[in-house]
């Protein structure tokens, strides 16, 4: 399966990386590395994380990591990474 982040996603991830690395710049490369090693992770099995909260509908699937929420779809053969958000902020 194949991969793909959403410009809205990668503009969200960006501020977080930012925001991090204001206290710790090792902090933000370590958090960037662990995500993008769980997010890797899904195609071995997509449907591993929980049903999304916000959308009603299977294909959606919300990756939880330090209190940020992921969303991801899956379309046939690809992974669609969509958003990422803190969850106290919906």
């Amino acid at each position: 399966m194949k991969i793909i982040r959403d410009k809205e996603y990668l503009s969200q991830l960006k501020n977080i990386l930012i925001y991090i690395k204001k206290d710790k710049k090792l902090a933000s490369k370590k958090f960037k590395e662990k995500l993008d090693a769980k997010i890797n992770d899904i195609p071995l099995n997509p449907y591993i994380h929980r049903k999304s909260y916000f959308f009603d509908n299977k294909d959606y699937r919300d990756l939880i990591y330090k209190g940020y929420i992921v969303i991801y779809k899956i379309v046939k053969d690809e992974i669609w990474i969509l958003e990422i958000f803190k969850w106290i902020e919906r």
